[in-house]
């Protein structure tokens, strides 16, 4: 028994002297002058990539002047638009915006233009429409110096469809004027435009507003632009007013479908006093669009803000 008492006390004596470094490098750690510390450097946080918006304007023939108070009004809001996308007479005023020109721009030359320039009647012995389209191709491309689709300023997309297939297709190349003609002609009133070996017609057959295709060319927001009349109020003084009120009623579950699927913010403007044969109201029709986005600002600028975008 005693001994063992010296080791014991000697082993007691170890442990507890041990103990009190153990306990003094845990409470002075980080603290020791002079101590050699790794430096610890804050993770970088990835750049946020800008959001892209989109912009998809559709169809409604003398209704389209909309689209330019549209564009004047997010303009004058600071909004950037990255890309847009264009069907029929939204496809006008698409390849226009796409080409660099502002929104003033485009209605100072909307006021200027005469409806005449780009009406050439086909001849009636072998007319498939009204109207060939040549007269309004070849006025685009003047107005564009002949730039093709995929020079232009911002990204640019064309909507027509198929005649034979039926199927949409998104013109992202080649002559501007050609593949708006072919979005803008309509069935009986402009003749089908073949390119290579199809013909195409108007794209507001399968796409009246076309959100889902600026969504396609990679817009992160898409505002779309809804000019088409509602079936209840649409105007039917002319022939020409009941082909597109056949057209409105044709397209109504396509449009509410692609626009609940695809569009972040819808902007009507009100346009229901306004025949889609009437380019006489080309005055009015750009104001309801710009008030159609003072209307609606509030909310459109709360979520780009939820996005991220800069107004």
């Amino acid at each position: 028994m005693s001994s063992s008492s010296p080791r014991l006390s000697r082993r007691a004596f170890s442990l507890a002297a041990a103990s009190s470094v153990l306990a003094a490098c845990t409470t002075t750690s980080g603290s020791i002058s002079g101590a050699a510390d790794t430096p610890v450097t804050p993770a970088k946080p990835e750049p946020q990539q800008p959001v892209r918006i989109g912009l998809a304007l559709g169809g409604g023939a003398a209704r389209g002047f909309a689209h330019i108070g549209v564009i004047k009004a997010l303009e004058a809001r600071n909004v950037r638009v990255d890309l847009v996308a264009g069907t029929s007479a939204g496809s006008v005023i698409a390849a226009l915006y796409a080409s660099g020109m502002s929104g003033i721009a485009i209605n100072k030359l909307a006021l200027t233009m005469d409806e005449a320039s780009i009406s050439d009647w086909a001849m009636p012995f072998r007319a498939r429409g009204i109207l060939q389209g040549i007269a309004l191709q070849n006025y685009l491309n003047k107005t564009l110096d002949n730039r093709p689709i995929e020079k232009m300023a911002r990204p640019l997309g064309i909507v027509a469809t198929d005649l034979k297939s039926g199927q949409p297709i998104l013109f992202q190349r080649g002559n501007t004027g050609v593949a708006v003609r072919a979005s803008c002609s309509v069935p009986s009133i402009f003749e089908p435009v073949k390119i290579g070996d199809r013909e195409y017609v108007d794209g507001g057959l399968v796409s009246p507003v076309p959100a889902a295709f600026a969504h396609k060319m990679s817009a992160d927001f898409v505002i779309a632009v809804d000019i088409s009349a509602r079936p209840e109020s649409g105007l039917t003084t002319s022939s020409f007013d009941v082909l597109m009120q056949t057209f409105t009623i044709m397209g109504q579950t396509i449009k509410a479908y692609e626009l609940d699927k695809y569009a972040n913010a819808v902007i009507r403007p009100n346009l229901n006093a306004m025949s889609s044969s009437d380019f006489s109201q080309r005055n009015a029709s750009i104001l309801a669009g710009e008030e159609a986005v003072a209307k609606m600002w509030p909310t459109l600028q709360r979520q780009l803000a939820e996005r991220g975008a800069r107004v």
